[in-house]
């Protein structure tokens, strides 16, 4: 079995006029994973996606898609490669069951006992036009086309964006049982963080262009850590603790979302006069937050 990764950026960066889209990426997605790529709108997920695609040359840096350049060789990366984005952009005027037929001929692996299963699944009518498709299923029809032809890659940029629950549900169920049944890899780009949250083996953060985080997703949540301070001396001013990425509250009591080991993280707090009054885990949510928070803060200091 073929063990190249399925995706290796390296130091790539991306203008566009003054603006620095990507700045010094570096990201290896490995091979039988999903891997959730989360970030604001505009923080540059598709410019990134753009350049797996081959669709933008690197200004800066490199880009390898199966330990090839996607811009030099785009009938070697294209082929392997099934990609969704939020336009949804199918032929109107064709029925389901004439948009299955007409791109099954352009794929040798497609698999119509796989596509039949999965309109069946979608609820999808094989006699109805895809101009008259809710959203919903239109996004259905969509994602089934790139799943049947069983790619090795799945490229999908916030492909539930503005959709129902239910419909998203559906989408991220199919994700996982691709994944999970065949070991093939899904890189997924999303701003909706609870969904980046249910489906991630690994995650990237992306913040202004750049990596904010980046590692296993159990990992990055356990290594966070929201805990609740309370002081007998009401503090005037935020208390600074090491390892704090945000910290809210007033008087005798702050809460704090930090990022270390637990124990140090517990005694910086005693060293500071604070009881630990409650603690959690933090949702992926509150640390992107806090991340996102941090680096603009950093930022404006620098500045």
């Amino acid at each position: 079995m073929n063990t190249e990764a399925p995706i290796h950026i390296t130091n790539l960066s991306r203008h566009f006029g003054a603006k620095l889209a990507l700045d010094n990426v570096s990201l290896t997605v490995p091979r039988g994973c999903v891997f959730g790529l989360v970030g604001e709108n505009g923080a540059g997920k598709t410019t990134l996606i753009k350049h797996v695609l081959g669709l933008l040359k690197a200004e800066q840096g490199s880009v390898c898609v199966f330990g090839l350049d996607p811009v030099s060789d785009p009938p070697g990366v294209l082929s392997r490669i099934g990609y969704l984005s939020e336009n949804r952009d199918l032929p109107g005027w064709m029925r389901v069951g004439e948009l299955l037929r007409y791109t099954q001929a352009f794929y040798p692996n497609w698999d119509s006992r796989y596509a039949e299963t999965l309109r069946q699944q979608f609820a999808l009518d094989a006699e109805a036009k895809i101009k008259n498709l809710s959203r919903g299923e239109l996004a259905k029809a969509a994602l089934l086309v790139v799943l049947a032809y069983r790619p090795e890659l799945l490229l999908l940029d916030e492909p539930s964006s503005g959709l129902d629950p239910v419909v998203r549900r559906d989408i991220l169920e199919a994700i996982v049982r691709t994944v999970a049944d065949e070991g093939r890899t899904v890189f997924f780009s999303s701003h909706l963080l609870d969904e980046i949250e249910r489906v991630s083996d690994r995650i990237a953060m992306v913040v202004n262009g750049r990596i904010a985080l980046e590692g296993p997703l159990d990992d990055i949540k356990a290594s966070h850590h929201q805990m609740t301070l309370r002081f007998d001396a009401a503090q005037t001013r935020a208390p600074v603790l090491a390892g704090a990425l945000n910290m809210t509250g007033a008087g005798h009591e702050w809460s704090v979302i930090c990022n270390g080991a637990r124990n140090e993280l517990v005694n910086a707090a005693t060293k500071l006069g604070a009881r630990i009054v409650a603690e959690r885990r933090p949702t992926l949510d509150e640390i992107f937050v806090a991340r996102a928070a941090r680096k603009a803060f950093i930022k404006q200091e620098a500045a």
